[in-house]
């Protein structure tokens, strides 16, 4: 077998599969040709070892085929499977993604935009903790869980029924006296709804509620104090919990244990979410689970789409519940 030519060209793959250099152009673009022309170029393509070279082909498209994505960290189990889901999408449409981690840092988001925009990517999708976020008209933006404007789609869940269905659920199970406990960014967004629903939901079902809210930073000691505050005699006031992050009611589930109480058996606890341990495993607690898969189609689509000018200010994505053992069913 021949040594693979060094840069080999497309010529060079339609001269070695012996066939036309439009129908090479169309396989690697993907196309679709015949079977036999298929079967051909790929052949000589791993053959040849030709690499397609997406950068000379975006200075003709007018593409890079690069999508920036900005999200606060890696760390969180919901940030890390969103990123990922957004991959696999970019991928499946020959895009690759451009990762930033803003750190929840408004001025470093900037500066990554600005980064992104030098980059020339085809757009960007970023999760931001910025209400000045500065993007140019002409680049693409998706926003996840935060409305910047009737020109810049947003994407978020059902937050307000995922509060309400947590309600329900906490009822289901014979709660009669709850709290909600939040923790969060004071700016407006999306997920701030998901209080308004828990809370609503209580009022329309004759639950009694009770709410701990903390500022993001708040050191988590607020929550502990709260509820040692309403412990007596060996006994929590409430028989319900609803933390609006499963990262919370993981906490929270810890605390109640320090303090002799089980979970579900004195007090049941629902999250939001959907974290699964290791990633696919098991969920960590009993859950309003995101559709992380359905949010990374949807920003993909929004921001490839040809026609910008119908596209939606904001698109509500439909929620579940999640039994994972936090509460009696």
């Amino acid at each position: 077998m021949a040594e693979p030519k060094n840069n080999p060209t497309m010529k060079d793959v339609a001269r070695e599969a012996g066939v036309a250099l439009g129908t090479v152009s169309k396989v690697v673009n993907g196309i679709p040709v015949g079977e036999e022309y298929r079967i051909k170029v790929e052949k000589a393509i791993k053959k040849l070892g030709y690499q397609l070279n997406s950068y000379a082909r975006g200075l003709k498209s007018g593409r890079t085929m690069a999508v920036a994505v900005l999200m606060p960290n890696l760390v969180s189990p919901y940030f890390a499977s969103l990123v990922n889901a957004i991959s696999r999408v970019l991928s499946a449409k020959k895009y690759h993604l451009v990762y930033f981690g803003t750190d929840y840092d408004p001025t470093q988001e900037q500066e990554y935009v600005r980064m992104a925009e030098q980059q020339k990517v085809d757009g960007i999708i970023c999760l931001s903790y910025n209400p000045r976020l500065v993007v140019s008209d002409e680049t693409p933006l998706v926003s996840i869980d935060r409305y910047f404007g009737a020109k810049i789609p947003c994407v978020a869940s059902d937050n307000y029924g995922g509060g309400w269905l947590a309600a329900e659920k906490l009822k289901e199970n014979g709660c009669r006296r709850v709290a909600m406990l939040r923790i969060g960014s004071r700016l407006p967004h999306e997920p701030s709804k998901r209080r308004d629903g828990f809370v609503m939901a209580c009022e329309a079902l004759g639950l009694e509620c009770d709410q701990k809210i903390l500022d993001d930073g708040a050191p988590y000691q607020e929550f502990i104090d709260f509820l040692h505050g309403h412990y007596n005699n060996g006994k929590l006031d409430f028989d319900g919990i609803f933390c609006v992050t499963d990262s919370v009611a993981h906490q929270i589930i810890g605390t109640l244990g320090e303090m002799g109480l089980s979970v579900p058996g004195d007090v049941q606890v629902i999250g939001f979410d959907g974290i699964r341990s290791f990633g696919d495993m098991e969920l960590t607690c009993s859950t309003i689970i995101q559709p992380v898969e359905a949010i990374a189609e949807t920003c993909v689509n929004l921001l490839l789409s040809e026609d910008k000018s119908q596209l939606p200010s904001l698109v509500c994505l439909p929620v579940k519940y999640g039994f994972g053992g936090t509460t009696l069913k």
